[in-house]
């Protein structure tokens, strides 16, 4: 079967959440302990997080869930065109820079120039163009994936590809799916024999959301908001060195170290509350895009079902719900026991190019002018009949 088209997974102009998969090439441990070499290589998966970090800075796009690990990475994202269509041409303009910035080493000096902002400003089928690039799942993919490539490849003085090839997505089309897949990503160091508890899973969102809980902080490593004015950026110009210029380009390509914030303070907000304020939300804060949650659940709820799933294993047979987690199953409507084995085994249920309940899988088929989706008849098993 064909790959689907990016067209019938996301749609850079309409909000919609999609399930993005990046592997290392040859499944190679490139971001963990190579069991060949015995050389650790640990310390990229903060690179690729770090990155993470400063791109939902920039692009108009929710991080919901991700886990790193040593061969491949998971991200859930929900674009927000409708909070980019807020953002001035200006502002539109200065994010762009801030990240593509050119490539004329003596047109770049570390953060946009207001000459360049008005430029491009001035250019509205640009402007346009770069509107939508914001809130696109694929330019954010690029944006991360190149400049890990290339310091990886950087620090092992080789070249070539670093990642297998462009990127594997999945739409998620109801809240039913977003759930399974939220706790499918934040429980993969879990399956990968990596960590025991959510707490130990580094790298993950949800290890994030339990540091933030805690009050535990971070530097930010939000992309720059400074813009330099004309007069600025001809004395940087004179009395810097090229490799003093270079320098500025590193640092600005990696993000910087600003003020402390909650670890979890660039995600997107866990609970999606229905009755509060309508809109975008977009946020006040220049560490991601908007306020917006994303699920009908209290945080304290989403761990304990989280840390419940992770402690069972699907060949266990028939478990008992905790008071906490028997509202949740039963709202899903839903058996503890095939909860279990949706979420372990939501590579195998959902094998297709959407993830939800039955009744969305066969809705979003009819969509895009196909009969049915994969895994469409076995999550129909594991989901109960309404009513």
């Amino acid at each position: 079967m064909p790959r689907p088209l990016r067209s019938e997974l996301f749609n850079p102009n309409e909000v919609g959440i999609v399930h993005c998969i990046q592997r290392c090439v040859r499944r190679a441990f490139l971001a963990g302990k190579d069991p060949v070499t015995g050389k650790d290589y640990g310390a990229r998966r903060e690179w690729i997080r770090e990155r993470l970090e400063c791109l939902a800075s920039v692009f108009g796009l929710d991080v919901l869930t991700y886990a790193i690990l040593s061969n491949h990475m998971h991200i859930v994202l929900r674009n927000r065109p409708d909070v980019v269509a807020q953002w001035s041409d200006k502002e539109v303009a200065r994010r762009w820079l801030s990240l593509f910035p050119g490539q004329r080493l003596d047109e770049f000096l570390g953060q946009p120039t207001q000459s360049q902002i008005d430029a491009m400003v001035r250019d509205g089928g640009r402007i346009a163009e770069i509107r939508e690039r914001l809130s696109n799942p694929s330019w954010f993919m690029r944006a991360l994936a190149e400049p890990i490539a290339r310091l990886a490849n950087r620090e092992d003085e080789c070249t070539g590809r670093f990642w297998e090839g462009r990127f594997k997505a999945q739409a998620i089309r109801d809240e039913a799916g977003l759930l399974a897949c939220s706790m499918y990503v934040d429980l993969n160091p879990i399956r990968a024999a990596m960590a025991m508890t959510p707490e130990e899973s580094l790298h993950t969102s949800a290890y994030d959301r339990i540091e933030g809980m805690q009050g535990k902080k971070i530097a930010s490593m939000a992309a720059e908001t400074v813009v330099l004015s004309i007069e600025e950026a001809g004395r940087i110009r004179r009395t810097s060195t090229p490799d003093q210029l270079r320098q500025r380009r590193a640092k600005a390509k990696q993000g910087r170290r600003g003020a402390s914030i909650l670890r979890d303070a660039w995600l997107a907000p866990l609970t999606l509350d229905e009755r509060g304020v309508p809109g975008p939300q977009v946020s006040s804060s220049p560490v991601r895009a908007s306020d917006k949650g994303f699920l009908s659940m209290s945080l304290a709820d989403y761990l304990a079902l989280l840390k419940w799933t992770g402690s069972h294993r699907p060949s266990l047979g028939k478990v008992e719900a905790t008071p906490q987690v028997k509202p949740i199953l039963k709202r899903l409507g839903i058996d503890g026991s095939m909860w279990i084995d949706l979420v372990w085994k939501f590579r195998k249920y959902y094998q297709g190019s959407a993830a939800g309940l039955p009744d969305s899988l066969a809705q979003d088929a009819r969509g895009h002018q196909h009969r049915w989706r994969r895994g469409q008849r076995a999550v129909r098993r594991i989901f109960a009949s309404p009513g």
